[in-house]
């Protein structure tokens, strides 16, 4: 029986409130089997009860196993145990008080959505054991669905955005291949002499077996400069989102800028999403602040362009163009970038109007020297950009509506 370190049982239904937290943890995503369940269980029964620092160490060494696990872990730690005080009761304190809701203002943490949204289907499971679970399949409709993939980010609820999340992630993303100047063997080809006479050598002339080679294949890396002011941070974060997925399967190299260009690279490498786009957040000091195009611009070229733009690179180009600063030679700066790169893609949310017309300052410095011009509004313009990148060609500059 579980009890707590003065010998006295903890709360009575301490083994029950850890399997219920177990299953919590699985729906949030953490591989949880009902092994490790047990050896929760001989963990608390072991150690005991003594702080609620020690319990949560206690279960954190049995059920977190990767690094992409621990936000998670502590946001569904410190929302299941804190309601109703099962901890202080288990401790037999007095009044168990629960601690203050976080700010509006204070930033979300890694994990917390998908925590928040696991332990909904747990809060009354606990007082109704006898109810078994009853899973209800409530995916949208073809037609829901077609009306998700074309409706705006700006306009989406937070369950939509989090929908249109995992259809990103469930994309087909780009698969295009470039061919090298370099030769590698290979089993089809043209006959390659060096190689074919250095083969016979090993039979003394005679048997003579003609050996290949062909243009090494190489996947392009894709570079994003996204822009997060205010006027694009819906979007933006919804691109970071893409990028992470993208980041999971090829080369990317991913840079955000307002006033000032801040290298996202690492952070969206990082394996869970939310601690990713959290570690975005936390990097970046402008975020849904002004804009100076021709600053960020000129910093990558200066400082980046040589490290990222090889092997044939793919830039986007994620902003509106309405450039807030007059200094800056903005048309210099985005040749310069259109010359270093293969494809420069303009991305921008304003071609969802068809009333759309380049009159602003910086979209005309900017749309010469652009490759192509795609809205970014929605999922299938999402869809449409991964089918545009993997044409392994350069296409054709997309004229505006």
């Amino acid at each position: 029986m579980l009890r707590s370190e003065n010998g006295q049982a903890g709360g009575g239904k301490v083994a029950d409130n850890i399997v219920f937290f177990a299953r919590a943890l699985r729906r949030a995503g953490i591989a949880v089997g009902p092994a490790t369940v047990v050896d929760a269980l001989k963990a608390v029964e072991v150690a005991g009860i003594g702080s609620r620092a020690d319990f949560y160490w206690t279960l954190h060494c049995v059920f977190v196993k990767k690094r992409a696990d621990r936000p998670v872990f502590h946001e569904a730690f410190e929302l299941f145990w804190r309601e109703r005080g099962l901890i202080e009761k288990m401790l037999e304190l007095l009044s168990p008080v629960a601690p203050p809701r976080p700010s509006e203002k204070e930033k979300p943490k890694a994990g917390a959505s998908r925590v928040e949204e696991a332990m909904s289907g747990l809060k009354d499971r606990r007082e109704e054991e006898v109810v078994p679970e009853i899973e209800i399949d409530a995916r949208m409709t073809v037609a829901e669905q077609e009306i998700l993939r074309r409706k705006d980010f700006a306009q989406m609820s937070a369950s939509e955005i989090a929908e249109a999340m995992r259809a990103i992630v469930a994309l087909r993303l780009p698969d295009d291949r470039l061919k090298m100047r370099r030769l590698v063997p290979s089993s089809r080809g043209k006959v390659d002499p060096r190689r074919t006479v250095r083969a016979s050598m090993r039979s003394g002339g005679q048997l003579i077996l003609p050996q290949m080679r062909s243009r090494r294949l190489v996947e392009p890396p894709i570079v994003a400069l996204a822009d997060i002011s205010g006027s694009m941070s819906e979007y933006s974060r919804v691109m970071l989102h893409f990028l992470h997925a993208l980041s999971a399967r090829r080369k990317v190299f991913s840079f955000v800028f307002g006033t000032r260009l801040t290298n996202v690279t690492r952070q969206l490498r990082w394996k869970d999403p939310d601690e990713a786009l959290a570690g975005c957040s936390d990097a970046v000091m402008d975020w849904s602040g002004g804009t100076r195009i021709a600053d960020a611009l000129h910093g990558f070229n200066l400082h980046w362009s040589r490290r990222v733009l090889g092997q044939g690179a793919t830039v986007l180009l994620i902003t509106d163009g309405l450039e807030r600063d007059e200094g800056g030679d903005l048309a210099a700066e985005a040749a310069r970038l259109s010359r270093s790169c293969r494809r420069l893609i303009w991305l921008n949310p304003l071609l969802r109007f068809d009333e759309f017309a380049p009159r602003a300052r910086g979209i005309k410095a900017i749309l010469p020297h652009v490759d192509e011009f795609r809205p970014v509004h929605s999922l299938e313009a999402i869809e449409d950009l991964v089918a545009a990148l993997s044409e392994p060609g350069k296409a054709p500059m997309k004229a505006a509506a």
